[in-house]
């Protein structure tokens, strides 16, 4: 009888199993993300695709392009994304400044204090914001997501000593991206400022050409920067490292919308699942730098307040100089103190 019954449920199993991929899909979204399958991105992307595909009952397929097989560069994937030639792309902020500007929002430090305010303020109004601001800005072409974690948080790190306060910065190259505001904030703090190309910055470390850099710690101990010369890092915790999931506008809009109900509650699966990933992998790393000789150095809430009050005139200059800058950075404000009074309110409730 037990042979009798197994044998039933496996006919129906190869009845069943071609029934998905019997049918062509009848939407396919391309998505691609520069970076690799240990990176928080793909973590992402492989819960986004089982999520739609499933959900979708096999009617929309996701193909997963990991690296740089459709697009190497910022402004040439979003530029495919516009064309339609990709359907989905991730780009830090400083990968889209260059179309984007305002999303830069997200690089100013000292804002979100935390990733229980970062979450909420980016599952949240804010991210609808910035959406309508690019879809305007790209004449409804390219259309944002949604808003999830690659690497945590930047802290400062350097190869020559403790950095526990602001003046501790002064006279250090720290490495940056080419975009204005973080050489602006580098500047800000007493320090030189030094645009290197990320492949780069391991040889930089070694020859002195720079001598620190803001990072997450993921990214610190995958680059093997310690291995280079780099053993301090300060957990001042600046600013969020945000993900922008971006999405062809067109491609969107042209599925019914149950299939683009499908695609938003998969990106808010990708959202929580790059949230926690960094949190995750950063458990292993902070234990690795210390146990190879790391100098790991928690501000006090004094000391976090110098570096904010030091990095204040970043604010001014963020809304005197970038497009739609203002807009974006009383929407982002705003959003934190909506974020803190909720979970101020609902942390008093806990507690009793």
């Amino acid at each position: 009888m037990k042979r009798l019954v197994m044998r039933s449920l496996m006919a129906v199993a190869l009845l069943a199993t071609p029934t998905i991929s019997a049918f062509a899909a009848d939407y396919t979204i391309r998505a691609t993300a520069n970076s690799n399958e240990n990176d928080e991105d793909y973590d992402g992307l492989v819960v986004f695709k089982n999520y739609v595909e499933s959900a979708s009952n096999g009617k929309i397929a996701v193909e997963l392009y990991i690296g740089t097989q459709l697009c190497s560069k910022g402004a040439e994937c979003l530029q495919g994304v516009a064309d339609g030639s990709i359907d989905v792309y991730i780009s830090t902020s400083g990968g889209a400044a260059g179309i984007f500007p305002y999303v830069q929002v997200l690089d100013l430090p000292y804002l979100m204090s935390d990733d229980r305010v970062a979450e909420h303020v980016l599952s949240g109004d804010f991210t609808r914001e910035v959406r309508d601001m690019a879809l305007a800005s790209s004449d409804n072409k390219v259309r944002l997501m949604t808003i999830g974690n690659t690497g945590g948080w930047r802290n400062f790190a350097n190869t020559k000593r403790r950095v526990q306060n602001p003046s501790d910065m002064n006279g250090l190259k720290i490495r940056t991206v080419v975009a204005d505001l973080p050489q602006e904030l580098v500047k800000a703090l007493g320090a030189s400022p030094t645009p290197i190309p990320w492949p780069e910055l391991f040889t930089s470390f070694q020859t002195g050409v720079v001598e620190g850099s803001k990072n997450g710690i993921t990214d610190i101990m995958g680059m093997k920067f310690p291995d280079a010369g780099l053993k301090y890092v300060t957990l001042d915790g600046h600013a969020y490292m945000g993900a922008l999931w971006w999405m062809s506008n067109d491609k969107f809009m042209a599925m019914p919308e149950d299939m683009r109900a499908v695609v938003v509650d998969g990106f808010a699966q990708l959202q929580q699942a790059t949230f926690a990933s960094p949190k995750r992998k950063s458990i292993q790393a902070y234990a690795d730098f210390v146990a190879g000789g790391g100098d790991l150095y928690v501000p006090t809430p004094a000391e976090k307040a110098a570096f904010k009050t030091a990095a204040s005139p970043v604010y001014d200059w963020f809304k005197s100089n970038v497009d739609g800058g203002e807009a974006v950075f009383n929407a982002l404000t705003k959003a934190v103190a909506v974020a803190e009074a909720d979970i101020n309110t609902g942390r008093a409730r806990d507690l009793n």
